[in-house]
């Protein structure tokens, strides 16, 4: 389905959008921030679960190669499909129902991967749940973009991720204790999909208390709704900080305004029609950004789901057991919310796509020290650094994504792009296992490394500066 809207955002909505950016943070803004970030904590515990016992599920089930292959697969082309159609539901029905239709899929299809008899039952249950997982990342990085001022954007969207990406430690240690346990003698590690599922509707109810976002209510012409939401996190400044808020707001609006009024066709003629179907991303002023993102979005997924899907199965190549391997993993895995915490004070002080280029040639060098590591503190040591170095690279990536289109499309093209990096991840277990199995851990980080080295020169010759930049911007 596609609408017809305005070329330019309406002055009103332009206004909104104004107001919101030079606003500081308020409380509302930490709670929206907080309740994103607590959703995003399972999410991270989902991506990795399938990953992380793996060889567990490989034993307890018999797995030859391919149906291991499907079962690290499912999730993430269930990703595909959820990234693509709860995009579209979000820029059309809203973020806040989008965000509550996501965390029921995967939080009941999760449920139901814990009672799994058998292969064929788990890659369903996980490709269903992936349908919701799919699409939290991109919901939660729009609505961040759309509610957070334009000069904490960044950093409050780190904070967010170092909240969420507890959930991968977590999942790591989770399964360290209950893999080689039997509570209520049922199986340790259908546990795990019961401890995911249940956090995640415990999240669905705090999701209950999230705002719509006043920009998208903006575009939808729901001015009204969208002044109340703004004025009531207004209200929450002390009175001189409010007066001098709207003193910059209406100096920065009044000459912009004065200029679109020289334009006839503003005022005399109708408002240019423009599609938001999906084509509209080929369009001649979002092309150069739509292949950008696309082509990062492909290569980022190699190097971050590649060492976090696989690290069990590089460790057992190694020669290590599964329940020592486990333990190796969630040690690894302490390095992604240390990276997310790294990125805070620096989110906003750096331009985006440099922090992105560095961060992604250090998980290439790190990625190598693991590969060819040949001692329990090394192998801990690299997989810490790369974990930590990934998420620094991760967390950046989340809020450049946001920033890249205006808002009535914001999270249907933002989807889009997430929805190749999800196939993407999904090829990952056909392209990298193989390599790994049949030349060793060393030539498959040679492979990641040289994805990441395309993607280092794509962010900087097509990318541009989003630092501080209104996500207003056409």
């Amino acid at each position: 389905m596609s609408q017809q809207t305005p070329l330019r955002p309406p002055p009103a909505a332009r206004t909104i959008g104004d107001r919101l950016d030079r606003m500081p943070v308020t409380p509302t803004h930490r709670m929206l921030t907080a309740v994103v970030g607590v959703g995003l904590l399972f999410d991270t515990f989902e991506n990795n679960l399938s990953g992380t016992i793996s060889k567990v599920l490989q034993g307890d089930f018999a797995f030859n190669g391919t149906t291991l292959k499907l079962v690290l697969a499912s999730a993430f082309i269930g990703q595909f499909f959820g990234s693509l159609v709860l995009g579209r539901v979000a820029d059309r029905f809203g973020r806040r129902r989008a965000f509550l239709i996501n965390l029921a899929l995967y939080s009941g299809f999760s449920l139901l991967g814990a009672f799994a008899p058998n292969a064929a039952w788990l890659i369903v249950t996980r490709f269903l749940a992936g349908v919701g997982i799919g699409a939290e990342q991109a919901l939660s990085d729009c609505y961040l973009a759309d509610v957070l001022p334009a000069g904490q954007r960044g950093r409050y969207t780190a904070w967010a991720y170092t909240l969420a990406f507890c959930g991968v430690p977590a999942v790591g240690f989770a399964a360290l204790w209950l893999v080689p346990l039997s509570p209520l003698g049922i199986d340790g590690w259908r546990w795990l999909f019961v401890l995911g599922a249940a956090g995640s509707a415990v999240v669905w109810g705090l999701r209950r208390r999230l705002i719509e976002s006043p920009r998208w209510l903006a575009t939808q012409g729901r001015h009204q709704e969208a002044e109340k939401l703004v004025a009531m996190m207004e209200a929450e400044l002390p009175a001189h900080i409010l007066a001098e808020t709207r003193a910059e707001t209406r100096a920065e609006t009044r000459p912009a305004a004065a200029t679109v009024k020289e334009r006839p066709s503003d005022d005399a003629a109708p408002p240019l029609p423009r599609r938001t179907g999906p084509g509209v991303v080929f369009q001649a002023r979002f092309r150069r950004r739509t292949a950008m993102l696309w082509l990062f979005s492909t290569l980022s997924v190699v190097g971050y789901y590649g060492f976090g899907a696989l690290a069990p199965q590089i460790l057992a190549a190694k020669g290590y057991g599964v329940v020592t391997g486990l333990g190796f993993t969630a040690v690894s895995f302490i390095g992604y919310p240390i990276g997310s915490l790294v990125s805070v004070p620096i989110m906003d002080r750096m331009e985006r796509k440099r922090l992105l280029a560095l961060s992604a040639l250090a998980m290439a060098l790190a990625g190598f020290g693991f590969a060819y590591a040949g001692s329990v503190a090394v192998v801990m040591f690299f997989g810490i650094a790369y974990t930590l170095v990934s998420n620094v690279f991760s967390t950046v990536s989340h809020v450049y994504l946001a920033e890249q289109y205006p808002t009535d499309i914001r999270a249907a093209a933002t989807g889009l792009a997430y929805s190749l990096s999800k196939l993407s991840a999904g090829a990952l277990p056909f392209v990298l296992l193989p390599v790994l199995e049949q030349h060793g851990a060393g030539p498959m980080f040679a492979v990641i490394a040289g994805c990441m080295a395309l993607l280092v020169v794509t962010v900087l010759v097509l990318g541009g500066r989003t630092t501080g930049v209104s996500v207003d911007h056409d």
